[in-house]
């Protein structure tokens, strides 16, 4: 049995002499790319960044694109598009604060395929999906099929 590791490499300089000043801006590095990141605009971070929350509704969406195409070849279903729309909410109110819900609104465009085995697919995909097996939030598919 094999163990899959992942490594990322996160750095940060600047001062926190200030609370309101202080930078959140920092880089991570992880399979020798750099991505540029700071906190959400609402917790004083730049909103030309990336932040933590938007990549974990982007890793959820796509782990559930890569699961869903995976699934999809093996059953010999012709996905010919995928367009996803995802969205996370995370409530001040709720303490500790989380994101609470994240919803995949995927559009996905297949050849010749009945959309209610697609609908099968997809939740048999989400069941195999590695970050939302690793997630407590609840996860929401709310799909858009389109047979051409």
């Amino acid at each position: 049995m094999t163990t899959h590791l992942y490594d990322a490499a996160l750095t940060w300089t600047g001062s926190t002499s200030d609370y309101r000043s202080y930078t959140r801006s920092h880089q991570v590095t992880a399979n020798n790319s750099t991505l540029k990141l700071s906190a959400d605009k609402a917790f004083r971070g730049d909103p030309t960044q990336l932040n933590p929350e938007a990549l974990l509704v982007a890793a959820a969406s796509s782990c559930q694109l890569l699961s869903f195409l995976a699934v999809a070849a093996q059953a010999k279903v012709d996905v010919i598009s995928y367009e996803d729309d995802a969205e996370g909410a995370m409530p001040d109110e709720q303490h500790p604060v989380r994101i609470s819900r994240i919803v995949l609104n995927p559009h996905i465009r297949v050849r010749g395929t009945e959309p209610d085995v697609v609908h099968e697919l997809l939740h048999k995909a989400h069941d195999q999906c590695y970050i939302a097996n690793s997630l407590t939030t609840d996860i929401r598919l709310e799909p858009t099929i389109e047979v051409v």
